[in-house]
């Protein structure tokens, strides 16, 4: 019985250290962010090498968290709740790698705007604002992965769509400026793909709230199309 007994003490100590580096691995990627969005604000170089070096330490805990969640399934074989958090940890942990490359991204165009030389284009703060909004939700994703929370989880997914808006927006305003000054075309291109990657940065979000929710209620909601909006095509 004692030996029984350490063995599931050990087994839930696995399973929550699993859940601790998952967490650890999100605020890794949240500062990654931030600090993308202030090099497309400040240009600061060495900041934009920061970024990158970041990226490196996300893509390391990708591959710990599968390789822990993989010697659980082999030596514990879980089943029930304990599966669901193992196979959603897996879902969570590649949303959030690919959180961290559009980080990168991020601060990689950015170098690309302040090398040519920063022209003045409309909607920069919009951008830095929609980053902020994106991180926000982020932080937000992982307080209710921390707390297992599903209704947090809902609100998030709906929250989703004002990042596509503002997105949207963006894009609209910084076309309309490429045809009033073609000289401002790479740059505002550059802008664009910025832009985007906070799109996407919202939509990997909304991805490991739906594993949140899919841990609590066993429930899968992915792909499901919500009162007034529509999946936009190519979503994860």
């Amino acid at each position: 019985m004692p030996h029984s007994e350490h063995l599931s003490k050990q087994y839930d100590s696995d399973l929550e250290d699993i859940r601790s580096r998952v967490l650890q691995m999100g605020g890794l990627v949240e500062a990654q962010i931030l600090a993308a969005i202030e090099c497309f604000g400040s240009g600061n170089y060495d900041l934009m090498a920061q970024v990158t070096d970041t990226d490196r330490r996300v893509n390391s805990y990708e591959i710990e968290i599968d390789d822990a969640c993989a010697h659980v399934i082999a030596k514990r074989q879980p089943a029930a709740g304990d599966l669901r958090l193992i196979m959603a940890v897996s879902k969570i942990v590649t949303d959030l790698e690919r959180t961290g490359d559009e980080a990168e991204k991020i601060a990689r165009m950015a170098r690309q705007i302040h090398d040519r030389g920063r022209l003045q284009t409309p909607r920069s703060a919009d951008v830095s604002q929609a980053g902020l909004l994106a991180v926000a939700l982020l932080r937000r994703v992982l307080d209710a992965l921390a707390r297992l929370d599903a209704a947090e989880a809902e609100r998030i997914i709906a929250e989703d769509v004002t990042i596509d808006d503002a997105f949207r927006g963006i894009v609209r305003q910084l076309v309309t400026y490429m045809m009033e000054d073609p000289r401002t075309i790479s740059t505002a291109l550059d802008i664009i793909w910025i832009a985007k990657a906070i799109e996407r940065i919202g939509d990997h979000t909304k991805n490991v709230a739906e594993q949140v929710i899919y841990i609590v209620r066993g429930t899968d909601v992915r792909h499901t199309v919500r009162e007034g909006h529509a999946e936009p095509d190519g979503a994860e």
